[in-house]
């Protein structure tokens, strides 16, 4: 059971905020005297820092309830990615739809409502940094307060960058403070882009300078340095990645300083209790509601636990979008199925490692009687069935999915898989019956895991040319991947063993539920375009589902060449809507048109949109 809770208050509002007028997301609601007086002092604050921490969440009141504000980010990573088909129906959410198939235009009401939830947590973070500072030193921890303001607005216009670029509107505490509808530009006087990069770095390195390494008892959920400076580090690799130049993408030239950073977090970070980061021991471990928490690994957790009544405040994807249809007596939508083709990258050759992009060839199949007959012979990383549902294995402590319909609305639409990190077990749901919403689960977020900054090090070895450590890192994370695997239970039929190929630890076990193989790269892969291709493999593999991939591929420069060959793959599947072409120069999504509409004239579209 958890004994932190953070973010207990995940459903307060501020009296100095609202969740915008018309459709400007720069509109605020004017302070008045009486809520001013309410405020401004410590608890005033302390209320007011709560709320800007309870962003994390992203349930905000404008960002509609679909989860595309979610920080899963399986809206954005996932589908948009192509690691995910969007699911349900297809004539359901169209907006969706237009993401899922690539036929968004800036109007579409995702890119709006995530646009909405990005400034929202920026005006939250703004106020607070505004009070704390007026009060001076009436607050004896004011520099502490400014600085975990400063990671929330910091890590949220990271976000920002990430989905829509660099040329979009920073608002400073003194924009939020001058006027109810602040004059910010995302163009200079020339018409020239204006690219916040080194705004957002500030607020991140003020952050770091502010904030304790580690928390007393009962507020080891707040940032840290460490977080603050993994931020930094993820903020520094998008602004030297390649992109697309006219986007104001790979400009920045921070590898020096993203190795400075990476080399002190593997070395020296620690997490709010004070433990040195680390791989968790095992995968699976890491999204069990038993063992998910403090292992060393989660550098950045959204933490939930169930508390009274909650109601979806602690689901990771907020509302019923993404539960299965009917199964477990829960009733959800149906939305986010791990695609054909992401399944089928778990597949490896003998010597346990993944096969080529194009040799990618499992497809489940319809049975006579109408259930799912999914192929558990090939064999597959063990990591698969954590990473996805499939119909023959064991699902969490559910038993092993029968029923078709229970789990999947349309099939022809959405695939023959279903979404399972993330989601709640059958323990925790009877041991917690008075939470009313049944996406509810005490398992954390993960939005920064260490493995991550292991492979970002090693993207900087890639750019050195240190083939030979590329491939030391990503063995690394292999080796953990094959310390555990999904067993068989009493619900499984067949038999089916795991391969250990890792070397010291080789060896095969019997009572899998599927036949898994996971091997090491050997010194014949310290090659440019081997180390790449090993790479570029293990971070899908190992942050399959998580909101990683569109993001990922559209740094590197692959966005094209990657969602069209997967467009083809799906098709080849049965799912005949991935008919449209990916454009190279979609990099970012575009600034929401009712933003340029009611902007008048002080935004101008990024240059992919035009």
């Amino acid at each position: 059971m958890k004994k932190v809770l953070l973010y207990s208050a995940f459903a307060l509002g501020t009296l100095t905020m609202s969740t915008g007028c018309g459709d400007n997301f720069l509109m605020l609601t004017p302070v008045s005297s009486t809520s001013e007086a309410t405020l401004s002092d410590a608890a005033g604050v302390d209320y007011l820092l709560t709320g800007a921490y309870s962003s994390f969440n992203s349930m905000l009141s404008s960002a509609g309830g679909m989860g595309e504000a979610s920080l899963t980010n399986w809206v954005w990573g996932d589908i948009a990615g192509g690691d995910a088909n969007k699911g349900s129906t297809a004539s359901d959410q169209p907006d969706l739809t237009q993401i899922e198939t690539w036929n968004w235009s800036a109007a579409n009401s995702y890119i709006k409502n995530r646009w909405d939830a990005v400034y929202e947590s920026v005006k939250r973070a703004n106020s607070v940094i505004a009070l704390a500072t007026k009060l001076g030193e009436a607050l004896p921890n004011g520099s502490e307060v400014i600085a975990q303001a400063k990671f929330i607005k910091g890590f949220w216009m990271y976000e920002a960058i990430r989905i829509y670029g660099p040329a979009i509107p920073y608002v400073t505490v003194e924009d939020y403070q001058a006027s109810t509808d602040p004059q910010v530009s995302n163009v200079d006087e020339s018409g020239n882009y204006i690219y916040i990069w080194d705004k957002v770095e500030q607020d991140l390195k003020d952050a770091i300078a502010g904030l304790p390494e580690t928390w007393p008892e009962g507020q080891q959920g707040r940032a840290t340095s460490w977080m603050a400076k993994a931020v930094l580090a993820k903020l520094y690799l998008n602004w030297s990645s390649p992109y697309d130049g006219s986007a104001g993408y790979g400009t920045g030239n921070k590898w020096s300083a993203l190795e400075d950073l990476l080399d002190d977090i593997i070395a020296n970070g620690k997490d709010a209790k004070g433990k040195k980061y680390q791989l968790a021991e095992t995968y699976p471990s890491l999204w069990n509601y038993e063992t998910s928490d403090w292992t060393g690994e989660s550098i950045f957790d959204v933490q939930f636990t169930f508390h009274g009544t909650t109601s979806q405040t602690n689901s990771p994807h907020h509302t019923n979008a993404t539960e299965f249809s009917a199964t477990l007596g829960f009733g959800g939508w149906g939305f986010y199925q791990p695609s054909y083709e992401f399944v089928n990258s778990h597949i490896v050759d003998d010597a346990g490692l993944p096969l080529p992009f194009e040799q990618y060839t499992d497809m489940p199949s319809l049975t006579p009687t109408g259930s799912i007959d999914t192929d558990l012979e090939t064999a597959t990383d063990p990591r698969i069935d954590v990473n996805v549902g499939r119909f023959g294995v064991p699902y969490l402590d559910w038993g092993t999915p029968a029923d078709v319909s229970a789990y999947i609305r349309d099939y022809t639409n959405g695939g023959m898989y279903f979404n399972k990190k993330g989601h709640h077990w059958k323990a925790e749901r009877e041991a917690n019956k008075a939470v009313t919403n049944p996406t509810s689960t005490q398992v954390n977020h993960h939005i920064i895991r260490f493995a991550e900054i292991l492979l970002m090090r090693a993207e900087c070895h890639y750019k050195a040319g240190e083939y030979d450590k590329v491939i030391e890192i990503v063995n690394q994370i292999r080796t953990r991947a094959a310390q555990a695997f999904v067993a068989a239970d009493e619900t499984t039929s067949g038999e089916y063993v795991m391969e250990n190929l890792t070397g010291e630890g080789a060896a095969t076990v019997e009572g899998a539920a599927a036949n898994y193989r996971i091997g090491l790269y050997d010194s014949s892969y310290a090659t440019a375009d081997k180390a790449w291709d090993a790479l570029e493999r293990e971070y899908r593999l190992e942050f399959g589902m998580e909101g990683h991939r569109w993001f990922d591929i559209a740094r590197w420069g692959k966005v094209a060449e990657r969602l069209n060959a997967y467009a083809t793959a799906e098709r080849s599947f049965g799912l005949g809507k991935f008919v449209n072409t990916y454009d190279s120069k979609w990099v970012n999504f575009p600034i929401p048109q009712a933003e340029i509409h009611t902007a008048q004239g002080r935004f101008v579209q990024t240059a992919a949109w035009k």
